[in-house]
């Protein structure tokens, strides 16, 4: 235990946390670990600030105790990539043995120190996913710099001290920066690039110490001497080398040179015998039947067995899938050694946090003069990965990382909530009350963004006779809050000391509750034929879709209007094409809404007459909608013109993109622009179902019928257009999350899938994200930059290109091999599944690229396809310049971490133009109660499904969600017994631990419901209409 009154601040401790140790995140609901009976001892730890605890531990316990304890007060998720070093009694630094007794290991105690440092490095820093870790990784960067052990050029030497720097003291200041170098020591021969430093410091205006901190790993990665721990040895000639271990194999120095480099693949075995290391490898087939054995002396057996054992751990940890399981006891004879690896390897920790909903509290950078601090705030952690951004204006819908992004400066807000405030989240959706539970809370944005910090609750939400809402999305730990700000206060909720500003029967589970048996009863009113249900949901989705016309005749229009460069001949395109269009849906939707007032009884027209059908208004107004085709196949021409208008000038590209960032802008620009087109698929499925419903004798079966007729004439009419239009879409949207690629909208390229797969590379498996187009395959990194683009790291053209299944060769599950004319490709699918929609459609692509007369298919820009890039095997860039100008090109755009692309790459899965395609038929509105799984009411929310998510609104009046559920990755169900959930026409959504429960009104739209979303959690299947497969 660390004794109260030999801690100090410390970088490590986190702020306002109690005395006790809590929980444990190493895991979850468990507390520090037990130790054995005995005599308590005292151990002191350095940590990578220099601070030192002491840590009481009994005298029998293992060394993973002490090393659990150290974790458990730095409250480090992460703990498995570090580990405690000491000086034994023979002067050799050596690695605490986690399964050993610590005190069988370190003789005298009381004068000994031990550090906690980095013990194993990832090749790549973006699979450290707390931002405390690559904290800690930075302070140990900084530690081997001003050691001499990261050995670099003075450029990169420069630049990695600059962003320790910025870290440390923030923006440039001449004197300040000069005063601060003079002062502090980052490396031995400092004053002799302290002018560089300066210089380089310049150049980071606005970054966050969490920013820093991933520039400076961005950097240390790529050098030579990264993670290198150098061991004294002897070639068979005697030849002065060094070894090293890394997560690649072992490595061969002659001074700081790496001469050669043994991968794991490749060594069959590692051995020691007294003074010689052996290193065994496996027979190449292509020169010799025998293995080779390599020799090298070191200084003692001793030395022999220290670097054999990290050699051990360092192979354990990055290629096995799980920790290796204890061998049994020999009964008579012992042959070899017994250590093993002890530990969760890297696969497990990735997966653990991934996977967990990690409560994190603030923690403090010690050596930092910058007021805020960064918050660690309850976000899931399968969005952690990203480079958080200390204050900042937007939130994402999906997989938007990291804390400090989300929680910011405390003394922006004098006052400071109870821990118990701060809301959990799950899949990267964080509600509101989470981000104003962290000191001094910014209102955050989404994509849709959110009011004021001063904006009141509805009033007439705070009425008990008003729809219930004790469970909001807004209040949802696993949506995005972008809609209401915070109120001082809520009538109607519990006194319970100083409420969060957010507090609000909106945002709490503490509103007031429906009573069922009155939403029974008020239901019993309304008809129950499946008719009145279908002509109900044509009024919801018409509801849905007037609103999507406004933002483009309406919101669009005066955001274009400001900007006086915005050319007036798109303007008035715009206008001509869809305010006609949107003057006849709103008296669409006046009808429709009086006949379904009549239908329900709310008015005493019914009395004159029989108003129980639909066909007649729809009959009415689709022969009125022909008359329209004119302007909407002029349509497609906005889109194109709107492209071409941004494509040439910057100021139109800026106002488009300044208005997707706002919150009546809730999905791409693109999209609403085709939505009249999309509409009338709609209106064909619903008069399909009332034909099938009615018998031919029905009143309204003629209409109905008739109404079809038209319908699906306009459909093939603009079918071909409504085809490309969505295909050029999707490539539009495409080109705004990937950077490094030229053209990729061009005539004849047709997009196919999207998805994650694992790249087999010299590093192991690799999560990427792979684009299917009909004349290549681009493969691409999640890029770690504000604007959260994806970065293309290669292509492959499909002319010529083999595929094959290959588990078996590589040992990997669902793994196939890419064979293309210039290089292949090894690849795995997250399932079996999975693997069979990629290979169906790589296939499909590779037929149709064969078909094309073109072979030139190239995509990249011209600086990356003339860089061979690091990860196949070319040498990596180490200058200032290249290593800043990734984010150059980048910082002007806004932030794209909300899209299809985002929650494929944190879901691990994927989509296609088949899937989106199906999306845009299946489109869907209306009321639902919404329950969570630990709540007790039920809320009445306002519910949109489009583009594979949720949407969740107060009422059909709003003009902009409140929050967002993407279900890529989710199961929908019914619920079993055990939930007790005793209501009729309830489904289940849930996604690993994240459960939700919706409730609808009918038989009928309870099949809608599940219809929908099913086509959004389920990937479509080949069976799918062939006018739909026409797009490949």
């Amino acid at each position: 235990m660390v004794e109260p009154a030999d801690r100090p601040s410390a970088a490590g401790q986190r702020l306002s946390a109690p005395e006790s140790f809590g929980v444990s995140t190493l895991e979850p609901g468990l507390h520090p670990p037990a130790q054995p009976p005995g005599r308590l001892v005292s151990i002191r730890v350095q940590m990578l600030d220099d601070t030192q605890e002491v840590f009481q531990i009994s005298q029998r316990s293992p060394g993973k105790v002490l090393f659990d304890l150290v974790c458990v007060h730095v409250n480090l998720a992460e703990g498995d990539y570090f580990g405690l070093e000491y000086q034994d009694h023979r002067k050799m630094t050596v690695w605490l043995d986690l399964l050993k007794p610590t005190l069988k290991q370190i003789r005298r105690p009381k004068n000994t120190i031990l550090r906690f440092v980095v013990k194993f490095f990832p090749p790549d820093h973006t699979q450290l996913l707390e931002e405390l870790t690559r904290y800690l990784f930075a302070l140990q960067i900084k530690r081997d710099l001003a050691c001499g052990r990261l050995i670099c050029n003075d450029t990169s030497a420069a630049l990695m001290v600059s962003h320790i720097i910025q870290s440390e003291i923030g923006d440039f200041d001449e004197t300040q920066s000069w005063q601060h170098l003079l002062h502090n020591k980052y490396l031995p021969d400092q004053d002799a690039i302290r002018d560089k430093i300066t210089d380089c410091h310049r150049n980071h205006v606005g970054q966050t110490p969490a920013e820093s901190d991933y520039q400076l790993l961005e950097i240390a990665r790529r050098l030579e001497m990264y993670g290198v721990r150098l061991h004294p040895a002897k070639d068979r000639e005697g030849t002065k080398l060094s070894l090293a271990v890394a997560h690649i194999g072992v490595l061969v120095f002659q001074g700081y040179t790496k001469i050669n480099a043994f991968n794991w693949s490749k060594v069959r075995k590692l051995s020691f015998k007294r003074k010689r290391f052996l290193i065994k490898l496996r027979a190449d087939p292509a020169q010799s039947a025998h293995h080779d054995t390599l020799e090298f002396a070191m200084a003692s057996r001793d030395c022999c067995k220290v670097f054999w054992k990290i050699c051990v751990e360092y192979h354990a940890f990055f290629r096995l899938f799980e920790e290796p399981k204890a061998k049994p006891k020999p009964i008579l004879f012992t042959r070899g050694s017994s250590f093993r690896f002890s530990g969760r390897t890297q696969k497990q920790i990735i997966d653990y946090v991934k996977d967990s909903e990690l409560k994190k509290l603030p923690f403090e950078r010690k050596h930092s003069k910058i007021l805020s601090h960064s918050s660690m705030s309850p976000q899931s952690s399968s969005f952690r990965s990203q480079v958080p951004k200390e204050s900042a204006t937007s939130v994402q819908l999906a997989d938007q990382p990291d804390s400090t992004r989300l929680g910011h400066r405390a003394e922006c807000n004098g006052s400071e909530d109870s821990p118990t405030a701060a809301a959990s989240t799950a899949n990267g959706f964080r509600d509101a009350a989470a981000a104003a539970a962290a000191p001094g809370s910014d209102p955050v944005q989404s994509r849709q963004n959110h009011r004021g910090v001063g904006s009141a609750p509805d009033p007439h939400f705070l009425n008990p006779e008003s729809p219930g809402s004790e469970d909001s999305p807004a209040g949802s730990p696993h949506a995005v809050i972008n809609g209401t700000g915070p109120a001082n206060g809520s009538a109607g909720v519990p006194a319970q000391g100083h409420l969060s500003p957010l507090t609000s029967p909106l945002l709490t589970d503490a509103g007031c509750v429906r009573n069922d048996d009155e939403e029974e009863a008020r239901r019993k009113k309304f008809p129950t034929d499946k008719a009145y249900f279908i002509a109900k949901e044509l009024l919801t989705t018409e509801r849905t879709y007037l609103k999507d016309l406004q933002v483009i005749t309406e919101s669009f229009h005066a955001a274009a209007a400001k900007e006086e460069s915005f050319p007036d001949s798109v303007k008035n395109l715009i206008s001509a094409s869809y305010d006609p269009v949107h003057r006849f849906h709103q008296g669409f939707l006046k009808e429709v809404e009086q006949r379904l007032a009549q239908w329900e009884g709310r008015s005493n027209a019914h009395i004159k007459g029989d108003y129980q059908r639909i066909g007649d208004i729809l009959l009415k107004n689709i022969q009125g909608l022909r008359q329209l085709t004119v302007h909407l196949q002029k349509h497609s021409e906005c889109l194109v013109e709107l492209e071409r208008v941004c494509r040439s000038g910057r100021k139109a590209e800026a106002v488009c993109r300044d208005f997707e960032q706002q919150r009546v802008c809730y999905l791409p620009l693109n999209i609403f622009l085709l939505r009249p087109l999309h509409r009338l698929l709609h209106y064909k499925l619903i008069l399909e179902r009332l034909c099938k419903h009615y018998p031919p004798t029905h009143e309204d079966f003629r209409d109905c019928r008739a109404t079809l007729a038209d319908i699906s004439e306009m459909v093939l009419q603009l079918q071909g257009t409504m085809m490309k239009m969505e295909n050029f879409q999707k490539l539009l949207e495409l080109k705004k999350d990937l950077t490094g690629i030229d053209n990729l909208a061009i005539p004849g390229r047709e997009f196919i899938r999207l998805g994650c797969l694992s790249k087999l590379s010299g590093k192991g498996l690799q999560q990427r994200m792979f684009f299917l187009f009909s004349d290549s395959l681009v493969y691409t990194s999640r890029g770690m930059t504000p604007s959260n683009q994806f970065k293309v790291h290669g292509q492959l053209p499909l002319y010529g290109m083999t595929i094959r299944e290959s588990e078996e060769e590589w040992g990997v599950p669902h793994s196939f091999t890419l064979f293309g004319q210039r290089q292949s490709v090894v690849v795995a699918a997250s399932c079996a599944s999975e693997m069979e929609r990629w290979v169906e459609d790589i296939r499909m692509a590779i037929d149709l690229a064969e078909q094309s007369s073109s072979t030139d298919t190239d995509l990249l820009s011209t600086s990356l396809s003339d860089n061979k890039l690091a990860e196949d095997g070319g040498a990596e860039p180490e200058s200032e310049e290249e290593l800043c100008g990734s984010r150059s090109s980048l910082e002007r755009q806004g932030h794209r971490g909300n899209t299809t692309v985002h929650v494929c790459w944190h879901r691990n899965t994927s989509v296609s133009m088949v899937d989106f395609s199906v999306a845009v038929e299946n489109q869907l509105s209306g009321n639902l109660l919404r329950k969570f799984k630990n709540s007790n009411g039920w809320q009445k929310l306002w519910v949109v499904f489009t583009n594979f998510s949720l949407f969740f609104y107060k009422s059909h009046q709003d003009d902009y969600p409140l929050a967002s559920l993407p279900l890529l990755g989710y199961s929908v169900t019914v619920p079993a017994e055990s939930e007790n959930i005793h209501k009729d026409y309830v489904f289940k959504l849930h996604f690993k631990s994240h459960v939700y429960y919706f409730r609808s009104e009918s038989e009928y739209t309870f099949e809608r419901w599940m219809e929908v979303i099913r086509s959004a959690t389920c990937s479509a299947s080949r069976s799918v209409p062939s006018t739909r497969k026409e797009l490949y």
